[in-house]
């Protein structure tokens, strides 16, 4: 166990940052440390008035806030344990996650709380709205009226003076009780609770603070959703912890949106999944890089400088113009993308994590990080490549440490399978580690295909090149009869604004599957591409649930 205590952090930023501001929506309310404090302390005293006790448990389901923020934090150091739940999930879902987890209150915003059945989740003893803190169901065993009326008329009595800093004292929570249960919807079919101990929440905090770049008073972002980890721990723990303005964007983040917001806000460090920088990078620059006087400017020497640099100076602007670095994690980032970054000298780097590490395993700073690297294993983690004992040889990623999760909620079979009796967890990532202690990730352990020879085939490899065909949104190969099919999503805004017609399309993406498999070995070559009429369905990384998908006839 490390010696920093998560709780501590939480209240030590709080009483450290008092009038600072702290959480805010964007274009909505905002709240100091001071409100967040007071607030922490007012639903203790619910909490307490409910009959909830050190060790239960207490879901939240909304879209990241504010108050969504202050449940989280307020549940953490009251001893208790947060389930958080996606907003996008299915009413059914929630209703497990809520049963399965034995969730004792259930915080909801009122657009989802419509969506949901109360009387499917009989173990909860009341669901309370975020938007307010009000009670939207009252259990017989537990009358939250009367404990919400109970905890406003001791506030107005206490503190009638008001709610000064002296007057936010926490009981300590120890590292070793239980934090969160995570329910993720991985990529290998059916969501499990992932069980973390405050121990790991403060190994990612902890490593944050000292690896990378923001201070107190500074501003940060948050387009990520809350209820993951990867989300939760960098664009809310870590920067609450330092005493920074986190800003939430409280709807469904459009790449519209979320450029707006980052120049309005102007964060000074930028957390990102790849489909954003992807995105930006294909609608934005791509098709200025394609036009034949801009290629052959970038062909010569002397004259490529000054147009990369104005080119990262645009790519910059759009993400706000201050950020020291931008981190991206969740999923693998396309090679051609990555290329194209670092031919301009853009402030990137690319982490690895995963939830039941809650979720960082490797990062490095831009300016060390290697090109197609996932940067360095933390320092509270060791690392080995289960192939032969050589760290060089690709072979699945194993962890061992402080970030590990206990084990998945309620399923001991499936614990079994992930940590083995050594203590190591088994992630389920190809990949390896040079000399200098970089992780390469080559894919999913799951996704890996044979080739006719026994070749290992990595499809988000060619994936990433089939991406960036012009008229291509997203893409999935599978193994079809010892032939590579890809399953491709047409970007359909693109076509219509260059006038293709339907009838078109087939040729058209006829000619860059060719081109692709010019570059590629023959077991890697795509043998044709069949359209796919929508978006596939990901999980919170934004990665594709491959397991849904198949090949028909």
């Amino acid at each position: 166990m490390i010696k920093e205590n998560f709780v501590a952090y939480i209240a030590d930023s709080i009483k450290k940052n008092w009038d600072y501001p702290a959480l805010s929506d964007y274009k909505g309310k905002d709240f100091t440390y001071a409100d967040t404090g007071r607030q922490i302390k007012w639903l203790h005293k619910l909490f307490e008035e409910a009959g909830i006790k050190k060790g239960d448990k207490i879901a939240l389901l909304g879209k990241n806030s504010a108050h969504w923020g202050m449940v989280y934090l307020a549940t953490v150091s009251y001893g208790g344990v947060i389930v958080p739940i996606l907003p996008d999930f299915h009413a059914n879902d929630i209703h497990h996650i809520v049963n399965h987890s034995d969730s004792k209150l259930l915080f909801v915003g009122e657009m989802l709380w419509e969506q949901i059945d109360e009387s499917c989740m009989e173990n909860l003893h009341g669901i309370l709205s975020i938007e307010d803190f009000s009670a939207l169901c009252n259990k017989p065993d537990c009358n939250l009226t009367n404990a919400i009326k109970t905890t406003n008329d001791f506030f107005n009595q206490k503190y009638k003076n008001g709610f000064s800093n002296e007057d936010f004292e926490i009981a300590p929570v120890s590292n070793d009780e239980i934090g969160i249960i995570n329910y993720t919807s991985g990529t290998t079919g059916f969501s499990k609770g992932v069980v973390l101990k405050n121990n790991a929440l403060a190994a990612n905090v902890r490593f944050a603070r000292n690896n990378l770049p923001l201070n107190a008073g500074e501003k940060i972002v948050s387009i990520l959703p809350l209820a993951h980890t990867y989300g939760c721990a960098f664009e809310f723990l870590w920067p609450f912890s330092m005493g920074c303005h986190i800003n939430f964007l409280t709807r469904t983040p459009s790449p519209k949106i979320i450029v707006q917001a980052f120049q309005s806000i102007k964060p000074s460090v930028v957390i990102a999944v790849p489909l954003i920088i992807e995105k930006i990078y294909k609608k934005q620059i791509k098709p200025a890089l394609d036009k034949k006087l801009l290629k052959l400017l970038t062909s010569l020497p002397l004259v490529d400088k000054p147009i990369y640099q104005k080119i990262n100076k645009k790519l910059t602007d759009v993400f706000g113009g201050e950020f020291r670095e931008i981190v991206i994690g969740g999923a693998p980032l396309s090679e051609d993308v990555e290329t194209f970054l670092r031919k301009i000298k853009f402030r990137y780097t690319i982490g690895y994590g995963m939830t039941e590490c809650g979720p960082l395993i490797s990062y490095s700073g831009w300016q060390k990080t290697k090109y197609r690297s996932a940067g360095q294993v933390v320092d509270t983690l060791d690392i080995k490549i289960d192939a032969n004992e050589d760290k060089k040889e690709v072979g699945e990623i194993l962890v061992r440490g402080e970030n590990i999760m206990e084990g998945y909620y309620k399923n001991p079979e499936a614990t079994a399978k992930a940590i083995d009796k050594d203590g190591w967890l088994h992630t389920g990532d190809l990949g390896m580690v040079d000399d200098e202690g970089f992780v390469f990730i080559n894919g999913r352990s799951k996704s890996l295909i044979l080739g006719p020879s026994g070749e290992n085939i990595y499809p988000e490899e060619i994936e990433s090149k089939i991406n960036n065909l012009p008229h291509v949104m997203e893409s999935l190969v599978l193994p079809d009869d010892n032939k590579l099919v890809a399953l491709v999503y047409p970007d359909y805004e693109a076509i219509d604004k260059e006038g293709i017609r339907v009838n078109q399309l087939p040729g058209i993406l006829e000619e860059g599957r060719s081109d692709i498999n010019s570059e590629l070995p023959k077991f890697k070559q795509i043998s044709h591409f069949k359209l796919y009429p929508r978006e596939f369905e990901k999980t919170p990384k934004k990665s594709i649930k491959r397991f849904l998908y198949e090949i028909e006839d």
